[in-house]
């Protein structure tokens, strides 16, 4: 399994939302790129980057902020948060970023994700947050009368073959992941997962490792020191 650190930007800034609460962020770091250094000193090959911005308004405010990261890191680096059109998945595909992931744009416009995925094939992934048992969209702002596990297999009828899954209710609550929901997921789906939200521990690791999941997303807990980054990229292999 693979550990994915992120960072989520808001005003060029590394920050965390509580439960998707955008009243409720806490600023970790002013400059982002420094991170991504320690990610990599820590032994990262990959990371996660989410646009909260862009997540919330449909466009790219933070775009050159991402490129910093991604030069600074490295590695692996795909990106969600206002992705919407093909010209913006063009756009970092060609600035070097790995892989794209479309949440409110695969919800709204069919026609396009199933575009996307057939051009880009595995650079593009599905991004699912889920809220109260259904699908939000807009940054986690407007809930969907969608059912999760029917979006996914429809998505994956399309030719999308990996899937970042968020459980909102434990996203930066440090209650643990919802390890039924991600054994769910592996059960119903051919895709490539990623866990995301509540990962507050080595144990949360443990209990996703055992899932053989594709990867695991931490936040949180790395930025509070719940989590020891070099600890966890180790168990989780």
């Amino acid at each position: 399994m693979i550990i994915f650190p992120a960072i989520d930007l808001y005003d060029g800034k590394a920050v965390r939302l509580y439960k998707g609460n955008y009243d409720k962020m806490t600023v970790y770091s002013e400059n982002p790129p420094e991170i991504a250094l320690d990610f990599k000193a820590k032994g990262a090959t990959h990371m996660h980057i989410v646009d909260l911005e862009g997540a919330k308004n449909g466009d790219t405010p933070n775009f050159e902020t991402v490129l910093a990261i991604q030069k600074t890191f490295g590695g692996f680096c795909e990106i969600g948060g206002g992705i919407r059109s093909m010209e913006v998945i063009e756009r970092y595909l060609s600035a070097g970023v790995d892989r794209v992931i479309l949440g409110t744009a695969a919800v709204k416009d069919r026609a396009f994700t199933e575009q996307a995925a057939k051009k880009y094939g595995e650079q593009i992934a599905l991004g699912v947050d889920i809220k109260d048992g259904y699908v939000a969209v807009k940054g986690w702002i407007e809930k969907t009368a969608l059912d999760p596990f029917d979006f996914c297999k429809d998505m994956q009828n399309i030719g999308i073959n990996t899937l970042i899954c968020t459980d909102i209710s434990r996203d930066g609550a440090m209650k643990g992941t919802n390890v039924g929901l991600y054994e769910q997921l592996s059960k119903q789906l051919h895709m490539k997962i990623i866990a995301s939200g509540g990962v507050s521990g080595m144990e949360d690791v443990k209990s996703l490792r055992k899932l053989d999941l594709y990867g695991a997303i931490v936040g949180k807990a790395y930025y509070t020191g719940a989590l020891d980054l070099k600890e966890a990229i180790k168990e989780a292999k």
